[in-house]
């Protein structure tokens, strides 16, 4: 009896573990609709103004100066180019910074964000009113609430709806407090905006060898943000996320949507989807936004397990009321597996051994349909992990200028590591999903920047 009972557990894992790893290659089959970066020195034509949000809370000043000079190399003409910090009003600290900063770098604005209760704030409730598409408002438990949680989405819906009135055919972007981005990084939103109704830089970290845990957490961003999230573009057929910074809107398409979702513990994918449902399409850049990685394994959980409980929230209710068909929801669903598979691993990777010691010795006590089943899998799941190795070894030179430093780094990302960090991996999974069964997470938890890509842009 145990026995049998063992085998349909054993079968059951074994095709939910194969179903994540076909999805997973299903999407690497995905075309990928790539914005033509301008050759160097040229300009498009027809500049379109840009504004850029820098949301940001309790940062260290030395962070803000490496990513205001990262803007600073990156060419754009000052006269459609505006920068505008957006902290809250009562962070006095980083403002302070802020005020001090504006002596370096001109460009800069500050537009500090009040609380819900200031007069400001009606414009906001007014649009939502106005707009069926901002369903939150009109929906569920929290319709009509303006007690909104104090987070970066707080501070975008704001500072949008403050600065949108006569720039509605401008570009809106967005980045963190410790992002750097490319040199390319306006002239490419001018191309891709030409072509795409959305524009998202791929992520790479640059502190990817400051310690252990930051260089898994690299290796995360290159296997979704720098590789498989390009295949979200898909001809404009797959519903798509996006990354949370280096992208770029049109602030007239926002408006028209409805906004940012407050209640939502990360923006990222919801706004995408709802793009998406509204008919716009995705085009991504290949020319990488650097970001900062957290350096302990307890900041690493404290960052992953807000970005599932996000996952969680985006994928329920909000795809019915976003106006999705049962067809599209179970493909936007379909985005999440290969971080959800995640889960799979403290079992999958004893069994993947227990198969392949099976294999060796010749003396297997499964049934040939098993053995196949677990065969087909574990070899699917070793040619996904040898094909990400590869990719952190070619993604790492973009940040990692010896190639001394690019083997130390694909020696730590090995794949066996990479097997052992995957199950660390289920640690956040279930903490993210307990926020979302319970409904927490709304208030801006902040992920410590140390300034750690100051080298790469300071020298």
């Amino acid at each position: 009896m145990w026995g049998d009972l063992l085998l349909v557990l054993f079968t059951v894992f074994e095709v939910a573990y194969l179903t994540s790893v076909l999805v997973s290659i299903w999407f690497y089959t995905l075309p990928v609709d790539r914005v033509t970066r301008p050759s160097e020195g040229a300009v498009p034509t027809a500049l379109p103004s840009i504004v850029l949000f820098y949301p940001v809370l309790n940062e260290m000043e030395e962070t803000m100066r490496t990513t205001l000079t990262g803007m600073e190399r990156a060419q754009y003409p000052s006269f459609l180019l505006r920068v505008i910090a957006i902290p809250n009003d009562n962070d006095v600290v980083t403002i302070d910074s802020l005020r001090r900063l504006q002596d370096e770098f001109q460009f800069l604005e500050v537009l500090p964000v009040p609380p819900t209760s200031d007069p400001s704030w009606e414009t906001v409730w007014s649009a939502w009113g106005s707009s069926r598409k901002a369903y939150w408002w009109h929906e569920g438990k929290r319709a009509g609430i303006t007690d909104l949680p104090p987070k970066k989405t707080r501070q975008l819906i704001w500072a949008m709806y403050q600065v949108a009135p006569g720039n509605e055919d401008s570009l809106l972007s967005y980045i963190d407090a410790d992002s750097v981005v490319p040199t390319d990084y306006w002239m490419c939103a001018a191309s891709g905006m030409s072509q795409y109704d959305v524009v998202q830089h791929t992520n790479i970290a640059g502190n990817m060898l400051s310690s252990w845990p930051a260089s898994f957490y690299a290796n995360d961003h290159i296997g979704w943000d720098a590789s498989m999230y390009r295949h979200m573009s898909a001809g404009g057929r797959q519903p798509f996320y996006v990354l949370g910074k280096g992208l770029f809107f049109r602030f007239s398409d926002l408006l028209r949507v409805g906004g940012f979702h407050p209640w939502l513990t990360i923006e990222d994918p919801e706004i995408g989807m709802r793009l998406w449902t509204n008919g716009a399409r995705l085009g991504v850049v290949e020319s990488p936004l650097v970001e900062e990685v957290p350096a302990t394994w307890s900041q690493g959980i404290t960052q992953r397990k807000r970005w599932i409980a996000g996952f969680f929230q985006s994928l329920a209710s909000p795809l019915v009321w976003m106006g999705m068909t049962p067809g599209q929801r179970f493909r936007a669903r379909l985005n999440f597996v290969p971080c959800l598979s995640l889960a799979l691993n403290p079992i999958g990777v004893p069994l993947g051994v227990l198969v392949s010691v099976e294999l060796w010795s010749r003396s297997s006590f499964l049934p040939p349909p098993l053995l196949a089943l677990a065969t087909v899998t574990t070899v699917g799941a070793l040619v996904l992990i040898l094909r990400g190795w590869l990719q952190a070894w070619r993604m790492s030179a973009a940040v990692l200028a010896s190639r001394r430093d690019r083997v130390r780094y694909v020696l730590r990302v090995n794949p066996v590591f990479v097997l052992l960090y995957w199950m660390w991996w289920s640690i956040p999974l279930v903490i993210g999903l307990n926020m979302f069964v319970r409904d927490r997470g709304l208030v801006w938890e902040r992920t410590e920047k140390r300034d750690a890509n100051r080298e790469l842009v300071r020298g």
